[in-house]
């Protein structure tokens, strides 16, 4: 975890890169390659992300080069972002347990990998009330599963009714149990939310924060979010755990986005610790 010295600490997720990761920007970036490069930008901790190595959750040769990889840079592997693998408040309950169980072998991977977390998804069908219901059983019984192994279970404002504050937040009361929590995402909001009183409601069962990025004025800030006000949101919570930097912009190349969420967030950071 962060030192007490620093509010917060600065991690990198790996959709950051998805372009280059998926061969549609230069230079193309492989998985294995990840941890090097986020090293090379002054990152010490990254969030992965399973498409880009989907077929090698049980793979532990694979598994145990990623791993030796980031240990041997210092790296430090945070979470795994996890989708595609069902909806775990699926109205059948058979696809529902199924999702459940296609989330074990990432609960598996980051185990290995030294993670806290799995990122998930809390999609479902139905009625407001039907959906809480539903997501809040596929959750529950993949948290009781990752309690086993240690990992934490964290559900990201991911569109849908989990872009719904007070929605997810009453899933994640209605599982109720102490590895099952939140990813507030400073972003996938809709525009008629207000995302900052949204991100207030996710914070208190936070185990994560992504700080979604898009594009930064002459100053460096963000056009889209008030980062300054965001982070106080999200320190006044008394969250002291990684920041993850998740740029998705199209006016600078990813890189030069990363960089800029970067120097952003430390700002900020530099900021509440001189307070």
């Amino acid at each position: 975890m962060p030192s007490n010295k620093a509010p917060f600490e600065i991690s990198l997720a790996q959709w950051s890169w998805h372009r280059r990761l998926f061969g549609e920007a230069e230079p193309k970036l492989e998985n294995l390659d990840f941890a090097k490069e986020a090293h090379a930008l002054g990152i010490r901790a990254i969030e992965y992300v399973n498409i880009f190595f989907k077929d090698k959750a049980e793979d532990t040769k694979y598994l145990a080069e990623m791993k030796k990889r980031a240990e041997d840079l210092g790296v430090k592997s945070v979470l795994i972002m996890c989708d595609d693998e069902g909806a775990l408040g699926d109205p059948d309950a058979s696809q529902r347990g199924q999702a459940v169980q296609n989330h074990h072998k990432w609960v598996g991977a980051a185990k290995y990998l030294g993670c806290h977390s799995i990122r998930v998804n809390a999609y479902s069908e139905g009625s407001d009330d039907e959906q809480l219901k539903l997501a809040a059983d596929g959750l529950r019984r993949l948290s009781e599963y990752a309690a086993t192994h240690e990992i934490d279970v964290i559900v990201e404002n991911h569109w849908g009714l989990s872009s719904n504050g007070n929605w997810l937040s009453g899933v994640i009361r209605e599982v109720n149990l102490p590895n099952c929590g939140t990813l507030p995402d400073f972003g996938n909001f809709p525009p008629e939310t207000d995302c900052y009183e949204a991100v207030a409601m996710l914070m208190p069962y936070a185990k994560g924060v992504s700080a979604k990025s898009h594009d930064f004025d002459e100053r460096g800030d963000e056009t889209k979010v008030d980062y300054r006000r965001m982070m106080k949101i999200v320190l006044d919570a008394g969250y002291k755990g990684f920041v993850g930097i998740e740029y998705e912009g199209d006016r600078l190349s990813e890189t030069d986005g990363i960089v800029a969420t970067k120097k952003l967030l430390e700002r900020i950071r530099e900021q509440h610790a001189a307070t």
